[in-house]
């Protein structure tokens, strides 16, 4: 498999997240273990398949789709902390290793299959993009980990209006930090995501490439697929509550009004 930490990272505002998205590219037959620690960890199949053995329990078989572009959810394992992992990848694949703090509480190994995922379509127009739920809030499996994967045709805009989630302030906003894996097709394109606060203190707009990492710890924070290039990122958040709620920007909510 790849080094550790090989993806590409962008934007410079990475410090203090308290949850990690680690790419890995496994041909045939390789191996990756990963040690036991006090996080909790999501393993996603990206593509290909892969086996995952825990504690000597095995999970076969996970994962059917060749890219994810292709019109399926992805296989995941959920792991809880404390537990040694090892992923055995039958065929070539990509993974995502995403992990967060954990809790004190029992927690049970879970293989999230594909077809339980919740499938849905936000926005309209030139902002319509297609989301799969991998670990949402409302699926009481994980501590403090929500893992989602959204698909943006191009020429479309995401995450948008803009909106933010970064003042623990239930019911009205909840406090999540954020990562974003990015993949455009073609391969060799490009998208552009924004970061962003209301008094401008981080105020940073990055043209991210294929397999680049957005590191979100506070503000808005819209992508926008360029004509051509489809756009697709894996969402991994973590905070205090395990509770999405967001606050968009007001001086972009207007265009959420009924027509």
């Amino acid at each position: 498999m790849a080094a550790r930490g090989a993806q590409r990272r962008t934007c410079p505002f990475q410090v203090g997240l308290n949850r990690t998205t680690r790419r890995q590219q496994a041909g045939a037959g390789q191996i990756e273990n990963v040690a036991a620690s006090s996080r909790e960890l999501s393993v996603v199949v990206l593509a290909g398949t892969v086996s995952v053995e825990v504690d000597g329990a095995v999970y076969e078989g996970l994962g059917t789709r060749d890219s994810v572009f292709d019109d399926l959810p992805p296989a995941a394992i959920y792991v809880p902390s404390h537990k040694d992992v090892s992923i055995s990848a039958s065929s070539d694949a990509e993974l995502a290793l995403c992990t967060a703090p954990s809790d004190n509480q029992p927690r049970q190994v879970r293989v999230i299959e594909p077809a339980s995922m919740k499938r849905s379509i936000r926005g309209k127009g030139s902002n319509t993009r297609y989301v799969r739920d991998i670990l949402p809030h409302d699926d009481l499996t994980a501590a403090h980990l929500l893992v989602v994967e959204v698909m943006t045709p191009a020429s479309h805009s995401s995450s948008y209006p803009p909106h933010k989630h970064d003042q623990e302030t239930p019911p009205t906003e909840t406090l999540l930090e954020e990562t974003y894996y990015h993949r455009l097709n073609p391969p060799q394109g490009f998208a552009f995501q924004r970061v962003y606060t209301d008094d401008r203190s981080l105020d940073e707009a990055c043209a991210v490439e294929n397999h680049d990492v957005v590191m979100v710890p506070r503000g808005y924070h819209p992508v926008v697929a360029p004509h051509g290039y489809d756009s697709y990122y894996l969402n991994v958040m973590a905070g205090p509550n395990r509770l999405w709620v967001f606050k968009n920007d007001p001086a972009h909510e207007w265009m959420l009004q009924p027509t």
